[in-house]
């Protein structure tokens, strides 16, 4: 699915799909930079699980990560990818199955 800039230029949105748990360091850069809350920052505890982050469960979390909140709100503009340090994100264009 191709898509044309403000003055026609051909132009290919590459989604967000993933962002890797392994490698996100949770800097919250990629979150600064998306208005479309596609991403939330959330804690990893020991055992692998996701936890919201409050003071309660701060004792608990291994280390803070960036997960995908809300993936269909992405418009595929790139700007997460030019500002992570860590290269932790999976970008794809869309396919015609998804679309």
């Amino acid at each position: 699915m191709s898509s044309a800039t403000r003055d026609g230029r051909d132009w290919q949105p590459e989604y967000l799909l993933s962002i890797d748990p392994k490698k996100c360091i949770g800097c919250g850069r990629c979150f600064k930079v998306c208005g479309r809350d596609v991403m939330t920052l959330k804690g990893l505890t020991d055992e692998g699980e996701f936890v919201a982050l409050d003071d309660d469960e701060d004792d608990e979390v291994e280390k803070k990560i960036m997960v995908m909140n809300d993936e269909g709100a992405c418009i595929g503009c790139g700007a997460c990818a030019r500002v992570c340090p860590t290269n932790c994100q999976t970008h794809a264009a869309a396919t015609a199955e998804a679309a």
